[in-house]
């Protein structure tokens, strides 16, 4: 779509909101005069009393026009913060109604494009709001609809309760496992497969001197460690003993929080074993992973997957047989080949093997993912939202409760993923490190540390590659030895 904007350049936010209402459309910015067709104009003028923006969306032969204003007293010169703020929000609001005026229907999340629609009612509520006022703000200053202003808000009340169980010097803990068997096809993650696993001995031995040298500063730091996650890729692609040792020095480097929770993605069934369960068990893991995405074989062929859903069942009853481990078992709507009928049918088996908690993802296809690159038919946006809805249905009436969400760009349907608890069990990691409640250090290939002082959030980042990460492992050590 062709872009001109007149009196402000806020290019991000105005692409954020295209790609939430047109996701097939790219910004282009034109060096010849408006007039032509698939284009906006968006203008702010500043008046004495009020400001305004003013969007004119011309689509498929038609001109769709709306204006919103706010007065100028709200935009304060001594304070180009919160003045950026509402101007972003005034120039958002005029270009979504003029959009809205062309598709004819409003999108699940209305004007919000960000990652973490969740942060809103939280403040919302930390301000004194009830949940009731929480919701109206979702519908009156952002359009969103019944179903997703509850669930955020519903979200934004489990992120309260974590964050009120905090201490000042907690921080949690992020390790990165960059290896997977094979690459799914929807993956866009920095993950290394098949044969680039020879590279797991020395990647392990170099993520444990940073390890090391992390724990020392966050020990001198009077830092204690609340929640601790093995990501990846797949870490369970280590071997029990290499998983043994990376918990261990995890235990040792660092002071851990009493109780500490300590999640590992054990993720694809094909790499799990007894022996790695009990490894991860007596290393201190209380939390795990095991994925399926789907229960549908056709489906699981082709996203890639090596495994059928016979191997996730048996590496679910694995992992209740070894026992003291909290199950958490992934899902994504919108997979090629699947339906929502087969998408219910797959959620109603999972339910049935009762696990503590449950993660329905949307599917995002990024830039990396094949399934992008080589244009495989999927199901429509609506086929998506129908999946949803019959999740969030079933979901609560099985006894669970959405406790964290976040959205991506590229989704289907511009919808969310989020996760899904029994009572007592949500995972303390997702909500810190999603609604940035307190520093987040990350370790390992790919990882960005997030340090999160007085609301404000400063980033550090590894390499993502991890031949990079190996090249340059003396830099990061020294780095991690000063993070505090």
């Amino acid at each position: 779509m062709n872009l001109y904007f007149t009196g402000h350049g806020e290019k991000y936010a105005v692409e954020q909101t295209l790609l939430t209402l047109f996701p097939q459309e790219r910004p282009v910015y034109p060096d010849t005069p408006p007039g032509g067709d698939n284009e906006l104009e968006l203008s702010f003028s500043r008046g004495k009393t009020w400001c305004t923006a003013r969007a004119t969306l011309r689509r498929e032969g038609r001109t769709y026009t709306r204006q919103c204003r706010v007065q100028t007293s709200q935009l304060p010169q001594d304070d180009p913060v919160v003045a950026t703020r509402l101007t972003r929000r005034t120039l958002q609001r005029a270009f979504y109604l003029a959009a809205v005026d062309c598709l004819g229907a409003e999108p699940p999340w209305g004007m919000l494009s960000g990652v973490r629609p969740v942060k809103l009612p939280t403040r919302a509520l930390a301000a004194g709001a009830t949940p009731a006022q929480a919701e109206g703000m979702l519908r009156d200053q952002y359009h969103v609809s019944p179903l997703r202003r509850h669930l955020a808000v519903t979200c934004a009340q489990a992120s309260r309760g974590v964050q009120a169980s905090l201490a000042p010097q907690e921080i949690s803990l992020y390790v990165g496992i960059p290896f997977c068997p094979t690459r799914c096809a929807y993956c866009s993650f920095i993950s290394a497969a098949g044969s680039a696993n020879r590279l797991i001995p020395q990647y392990l031995e170099a993520l444990l001197t940073e390890i090391d040298a992390a724990g020392a500063a966050a020990r001198q730091a009077g830092k204690t460690v609340r929640a601790v996650y093995i990501g990846g890729g797949t870490p369970t692609t280590l071997e029990a003993d290499q998983l043994a040792r990376l918990l261990e020095r995890v235990g040792t480097a660092f002071a851990l929080a009493p109780g500490t929770e300590c999640t590992v993605e054990a993720g694809r069934p094909d790499t799990i074993t007894r022996e790695k369960l009990l490894a991860i068990r007596a290393g201190g893991g209380n939390r795990i992973s095991v994925n399926p995405q789907t229960m549908s074989d056709p489906v699981l062929a082709a996203i890639g997957r090596s495994h059928r859903a016979a191997d996730i069942r048996r590496a679910y009853a694995l992992a209740r047989a070894v026992g003291g481990l909290a199950i958490n078992m992934d899902l994504i709507a919108g997979l090629p080949g699947d339906t929502p009928q087969g998408f219910r049918q797959t959620l109603e088996e999972v339910m049935a093997l009762a696990p503590e908690n449950l993660t329905v993802h949307t599917l995002a296809l990024k830039k990396g993912a094949r399934l992008r690159q080589e244009d495989t038919p999927l199901p429509t946006g609506d086929q998506v939202a129908a999946m949803l809805d019959d999740a969030w249905a079933a979901l609560e009436a099985g006894g669970y409760a959405p406790y964290y969400l976040y959205r991506q760009k590229f989704m289907s349907g511009a919808l969310e993923n989020v996760g899904w608890s029994r009572p007592g069990y949500v995972n303390q990691y997702n909500i810190c490190m999603m609604e940035e409640l307190h520093t987040v250090l990350s370790l390992g290939a790919g990882g960005v540390t997030k340090f999160v002082e007085n609301g404000v959030v400063r980033r550090m980042a590894n390499p993502k590659y991890p031949q990079e990460y190996l090249r340059t492992i003396d830099t990061i050590r020294a780095e991690k030895a000063a993070w505090v």
